[in-house]
């Protein structure tokens, strides 16, 4: 779930001793994102839900939707604590335990399908899935169907229904952080990053930066759990992840001996729950089921069970990214 998709704002927030608290578990994310500065029908056309008056979030879903029980999320279940399968194979993280919230209120089954990150847009043009929730950060360019890279339209796009905010931070093997503070110290140095997520988009950005020909080298995975794999091994000096993710993994790899985190926290941005286009009535009933949770309490209880209390959002916005 790597903050995944671009981010552009190139907002950077200072974290206090960072490795300290991920090792001792209190998994804190930095309180940087502000997602009330945005208008929920940003840019898209797509509904808020403010119409529906005092329809319950179930009435607002479509009729398919409710006759099925089922709503297919898809999702790269391998990205803990934010999605990932516990030993005993179950599905488990954030976003399962906040489906599972969502599914009640809505009357309906939020049933995880594992895809791997890069197709989950795809996977929702092709209609495998109705909603993709996989720590998908939203963006302008993914709002809009534009390739980060090229800058050219590239699909429809989609819509979001934010609900949580968080960075980006890069982390290395524990006692060999190689001098690497900074993007700009990975100059010269090998990355291993999930691909076609923010830190990959962060690492060919900051690459091209390089000066005397030290350019990043960048090693893309389909999995963040890969990536980490390559960094354990010391194939790779350092890698990147969205910051519950690091936190996590310096937290619980090698019982905590394996990673350490370097560094500021850059790049926060909210993940969003997306929809295809034209999916406005069930964009409106996830984002009344969101708000219902947040107003219940049920959403804070799900967010502090996993530690990440900072990055929590007092209501769900309709397409708030940049």
């Amino acid at each position: 779930m790597t903050a995944r998709s671009t981010r552009r704002t190139a907002a950077t927030t200072r974290i206090a001793a960072v490795g300290a608290i991920a090792v001792a578990g209190t998994m804190l994310l930095t309180a940087c994102g502000d997602q009330t500065k945005n208008n929920d029908s940003a840019s898209t056309g797509a509904s808020t839900g403010a119409s529906a008056g005092t329809a319950s979030p179930a009435d607002l879903l479509p009729a398919e939707i409710k006759s099925k029980g089922v709503i297919r999320v898809g999702s790269d279940i391998a990205y803990p604590p934010v999605e990932f399968k516990d030993e005993s194979g179950k599905t488990a993280g954030i976003d399962p335990d906040l489906g599972a919230a969502l599914g009640k209120v809505l009357g309906v089954e939020f049933k995880f399908e594992n895809g791997t990150f890069d197709t989950l847009v795809t996977g929702l043009r092709a209609k495998r899935y109705d909603i993709a929730m996989s720590a998908m950060t939203d963006s302008k360019e993914r709002q809009e169907g534009i390739d980060p890279e090229t800058k050219k339209k590239v699909g429809e796009g989609v819509d979001f229904v934010d609900y949580f905010t968080a960075g980006v931070s890069i982390y290395t093997k524990k006692g060999d952080d190689q001098g690497i503070k900074t993007w700009a110290d990975l100059c010269g140095k090998k990355i291993a990053v999930q691909r076609n997520t923010v830190s990959h988009d962060l690492a060919k950005d900051e690459s091209k930066k390089c000066a005397g020909g030290k350019k990043i080298a960048i090693e893309a995975y389909d999995t963040d759990l890969e990536a980490q794999t390559r960094i354990r091994s010391g194939g790779a000096d350092a890698g990147s992840s969205d910051f519950p993710v690091a936190a996590y993994a310096v937290k619980t790899s090698g019982g905590g001996k394996d990673f350490q985190i370097v560094g500021d926290q850059v790049e926060a941005a909210p993940y969003g729950i997306a929809i295809a286009k034209g999916n406005d009535k069930l964009t409106q009933a996830i984002k009344a089921a969101m708000d219902e949770i947040i107003k219940s309490g049920e959403y804070d209880k799900i967010i502090a069970k996993w530690g990440v209390e900072a990055g929590a959002v007092t209501e769900a916005k309709v397409n708030g990214g940049s």
